[in-house]
């Protein structure tokens, strides 16, 4: 029908709007809104969904009717005073329902973004369902209509029972044909995310809505990447411990900070549950730069001999805070440098930057 086509085509214009603001919906979280699973409502502002307006025929308006030349003229009909209520209709947010794949194919063409190749240990073979035969038997929501026909057809043909002038074909069980199957291998790729948050006073609810933000579009590039994504959760001040993601973003402690223990329970995590052999691993460090509890040597080590052969990629997020002291960053560049293999570094010093450190840790295509 010509309006669905035409609804169609508008929404294909809203999508476009979608990709050229996409580095503001990054930045500002706008986008982050789950539906179900797989679905993300976007609102979409200063888009009308196009309409007729229609006037009060014979009202009089400017223009129209006797007038002296000098007279001032006031508001029309219908204007109410300001945050009095009204008749007329307002002007609505229009939203866009997204999936998560168009969203990570949006993110890849914007910042140009690799592919990810697994790493051939991670390739594990699981059997998939392939329909690639015919049988005799099987249910009927697997009948194969076109080949029942034909062998009903054969059969009617060669017994002399088809009527060219009255042709009606009727299947009998013996004509009856049916998909089948085979079991082929498939590789999946599977995929552990790690993330580990400074949850000690200095980080504020400002700098955990940058994080959330950001692993959200981490998230989703990824899991478009893998065909399994196991995701945890580490929080730390003094001490650290594994949580769930609503703990991960809403927990707020008054102590110290201490590094090394986030990096032992990570370590501890991996050893458990992800076999290095099987799985490509990915951590994601966020803090604002203070490590108080310890000298630094001490997570430079772990990190060292324990993290960063483990996993395809260690990225660490050092978000402004006006209480964080914001050394660990440096401390990390004296030690690995800013061209490691493995290790991506990155300072974000509010929601503008959430873009760029997001090209900066996904760009590499590990």
């Amino acid at each position: 029908m010509k309006i669905q086509r035409d609804t169609d085509r508008f929404r294909e214009i809203v999508r476009g709007k979608v990709r050229e603001n996409l580095r503001k919906y990054i930045n500002h979280g706008e986008m982050i809104g789950r539906k179900g699973k797989d679905l993300v409502s976007i609102p979409v502002p200063s888009l009308d969904v196009p309409h007729f307006r229609y006037g009060d025929n014979g009202s009089g308006g400017v223009g129209q009717g006797d007038g002296e030349a000098g007279k001032q003229l006031g508001p029309g009909e219908g204007e109410g005073e300001a945050g009095a209520a009204g008749d007329a209709p307002g002007r609505h947010v229009l939203e866009v329902e997204l999936s998560l794949e168009e969203l990570a194919a949006m993110m890849a063409d914007e910042l140009e973004l690799p592919r990810i190749e697994p790493k051939g240990s991670a390739n594990v073979e699981q059997e998939k369902a392939k329909y690639d035969s015919i049988r005799r038997n099987g249910p009927e929501s697997l009948r194969h209509f076109k080949r029942t026909y034909v062998q009903a057809l054969r059969r009617q043909i060669s017994t002399g029972a088809y009527s060219f002038r009255k042709p009606r074909i009727i299947p009998v069980k013996e004509d009856k044909r049916y998909r089948s199957w085979s079991q082929i291998p498939s590789p999946v790729a599977n995929a552990a995310v790690i993330y580990m948050m400074d949850v000690s006073g200095s980080m504020t609810d400002e700098q955990k809505a940058i994080v959330r933000t950001e692993a959200f579009w981490i998230d989703t590039w990824l899991k478009s990447q893998y065909q399994g994504v196991e995701c945890r959760y580490i929080i730390h001040d003094a001490v650290a411990r594994e949580v769930d993601e609503h703990t991960f973003y809403r927990t707020r402690e008054s102590g110290g900070t201490r590094i090394s223990s986030a990096y032992k329970v990570a370590a501890d995590v991996v050893a458990t549950n992800f076999p290095v052999s099987e799985w490509n691993i990915y951590f994601f460090q966020f803090s604002d730069g203070d490590n108080w509890g310890e000298d630094n040597n001490t997570s430079l080590k772990l990190l060292q001999e324990k993290l960063l052969p483990a996993c395809n990629l260690f990225c660490y997020g050092q978000v402004e805070s006006p209480y964080g002291s914001g050394e660990y960053i440096r401390s990390l560049e004296k030690e690995f440098g800013e061209e490691h293999e493995k290790l991506i570094l990155s300072d974000i010093d509010g929601k503008e930057a959430i873009y760029a450190s997001i090209r900066k840790f996904l760009g590499t295509g590990k």
